[in-house]
């Protein structure tokens, strides 16, 4: 199989998870008139929990092929969910609440830059000078927009705030990475239901008002689209690609967010703008273009993914198996040597 094909899963799911997620951003701000920060996020999560665990429920109902989540990835998707789902979504809000959308959206690139230095200082995921040069240019894309957009705000809690939900969103990308292999649909619905329901708690706690049902359901379908169907193509998008390249593509998502922004304020989009595309072309190409092989080892491997009968999943089945691809069962990988193009998918996690 050559290297576009089998990268090419996880581009479609990473770009397709930054246009729902940066689309989401301008609607929510119009939510933000109607309803309090804290109450907001909870209906957005509770709104992508309910509807993913629909999705999850009626797959099972058809017997199609769907994964649990192993006794050892819950810590790490509890972590995920506290980080990401819990915090994350009400600094946004609270941001959202003081600052415009566009603003919002294109301070949002921070997330990505967050997400790369975390991968690659802490969690060691493998990067070359092609990689970063990348990510550098996608960095200076947010900040010429950025720079430009916030020399005009009075106060500094709205960005503070939106940085800081960027910053929880790349802790929470870098731990969703240790479940990735997980079916993303129970993910991401488990995330949803839990972030969503302490969220709504904590704004009932509050005193916030609830929202007449028609707008609560909007935000359910913002939710929906914008961060649970958007979170299972981006844990897609972790399994073929590691935490670092599949937020390079989803820094994608503020420019979809600027875009509805101006283009619903009836703004101009000026020079620094399509400077900043420019930069935000170049970054992504090198990624696209990026090409990583050598001799490398696999060791013994045992765990349950949706998989076909690659050059790393030749292996007998212990029950009887209906010939469909892909599947999902528990499997083990013995050791294996071997050479061809790869990247930090879940089964190229070794050191260089």
């Amino acid at each position: 199989m050559n290297t576009s094909s089998r990268l090419a899963p996880g581009i479609v799911s990473a770009l397709a998870a930054a246009i729902l997620f940066g689309a989401s951003t301008p609607f929510a701000k119009v939510l933000i008139g109607h309803m309090a920060a804290v109450t907001l996020a909870g209906l957005l999560y509770l709104g992508a929990g309910a509807g993913l665990s629909g999705v999850w429920l009626w797959r099972r109902a058809r017997d199609a092929e769907t994964g649990l989540i192993e006794r050892h990835d819950i810590p790490w998707l509890a972590a995920a969910i506290a980080v990401g789902g819990v915090l994350g979504p009400i600094l946004l809000m609270f941001g959202l609440s003081r600052m415009p959308a566009a603003n919002a959206s294109l301070l949002l690139n921070l997330e990505n830059v967050f997400t790369a230095l975390i991968a690659w200082f802490v969690f060691h995921e493998h990067h070359d000078r092609r990689i970063v040069l990348g990510m550098v240019l996608i960095a200076l894309a947010g900040a010429l927009l950025t720079g430009q957009s916030y020399a005009r705000l009075e106060s500094i809690l709205g960005p503070l705030a939106v940085m800081g939900a960027c910053l929880c969103w790349a802790v929470d990308n870098n731990l969703t990475r240790r479940v990735s292999a997980g079916d993303p649909v129970l993910i991401a619905a488990i995330k949803g239901v839990a972030a969503g329901g302490v969220n709504t708690a904590v704004a009932v706690l509050l005193g916030e008002r609830l929202p007449t049902p028609l707008t609560g359901a909007a935000a359910g379908v913002v939710g929906f689209l914008g961060y649970g169907v958007s979170l299972t193509l981006f844990v897609t998008a972790l399994r073929h690609m590691g935490t670092a390249r599949t937020g390079a593509y989803f820094s994608t998502a503020p420019f979809v967010g600027a875009v509805i922004a101006l283009i619903g304020l009836h703004e101009r989009a000026g020079v620094a703008f399509w400077v900043a595309a420019g930069f935000m072309a170049a970054g992504l190409w090198l990624h696209l273009s990026e090409r990583h092989a050598h001799a490398h080892s696999h060791e013994a491997l045992a765990h349950s993914h949706g998989h076909a009968h690659d050059i790393h999943h030749q292996h007998a089945h212990d029950s009887p198996w209906d010939g469909r691809e892909p599947h999902v069962h528990y499997h083990v990988h013995d050791p294996l040597v071997h050479s061809h193009p790869h990247y930090p998918d879940i089964h190229h996690r070794h050191g260089h």
